[in-house]
């Protein structure tokens, strides 16, 4: 069994073709797979959009944040719901298709990673559409401080299709600080920090020019919430023991089941 985690913030557009590629591609398989859309206080339709595929696939479940508390909050609040061999997360445009799931999971299924990340940099030629020069040049410039702090090796943190066994997810998500999009280079700090193997697997990638993220704006949020990564490890805020006190006092993960996260509007 898989899980999918979908985080999504006004996505009523996007999220519908999503959805019908990720149903296809799963029914081909085979699968038996959860389908988690977390709803991160959207203003739109995003919820009732998801609540009308629920009706007839009962798999897509409808998540609700508290508000709209940021990419990494909506992600660990689906993480910590999934069940299954290996939980993906992938954002609401499929930037990188679905079927590039396989190249993640035959990897962790292989033995040789428990945590398995989708790279636009390991082989370049699978950019399918590519983002604008002055974008490269600020993502490849970001990267390079990312590692530097965090003393990660990876070409690419910032992918939204990454891949977890499930007992990195179990122990990675409930550690996780970050709410917003620094959230990325801390799970890859952690599951080094915890001895988790991952692996950068080269996966296509097309630019969707409606991306929610800010490139100036949110690069100095990614490095100051880097920063901050690296005062919690300082500080022991990594500790397991108080992880779990954290998650039982948001109310997610083992402290709330599914039922009273999953919301079904009426």
């Amino acid at each position: 069994m898989y899980s999918i985690v979908i985080p999504a913030y006004n996505e009523s557009k996007r999220l519908g073709p999503t959805l019908d590629k990720i149903l296809a591609f799963v029914a081909a398989q085979k699968w038996e797979t959860r389908i988690f859309v977390v709803n991160d206080g959207s203003k739109d339709d995003t919820a009732e959009l998801v609540n009308s595929y629920s009706k007839n696939h009962p798999h897509v479940l409808l998540l609700q944040n508290p508000g709209n508390r940021g990419k990494g909050y909506s992600v660990k609040h689906g993480m910590l719901h999934a069940s299954g061999d290996i939980v993906l997360m992938t954002d609401a445009d499929l930037s990188s298709p679905i079927e590039d799931c396989t190249r993640l999971f035959r990897t962790i299924e292989s033995g040789s990673c428990d945590v398995a990340i989708g790279s636009r940099w390991i082989d370049p030629s699978l950019q399918t559409i590519r983002q604008p020069w002055f974008r490269q040049i600020g993502g490849r410039g970001l990267n390079l401080l990312i590692r530097a702090i965090l003393g990660l090796g990876f070409k690419d943190t910032q992918c939204g299709f990454k891949a977890f066994s499930s007992r990195a997810a179990e122990t990675l998500f409930p550690l996780q600080q970050v709410d917003r999009w620094g959230f990325d280079p801390e799970l890859l700090f952690l599951a080094e920090r915890l001895g988790f193997v991952t692996e950068e697997v080269g996966v296509h990638c097309a630019n969707d020019e409606r991306t929610k993220l800010r490139p100036f704006r949110d690069a100095f949020g990614i490095l100051q919430d880097t920063v901050q990564v690296r005062r919690n490890a300082i500080a022991g805020k990594y500790d397991r023991r108080r992880a779990v006190t954290a998650a039982a006092a948001s109310g997610l993960g083992s402290a709330a089941s599914p039922e009273t996260q999953t919301t079904t509007l009426k």
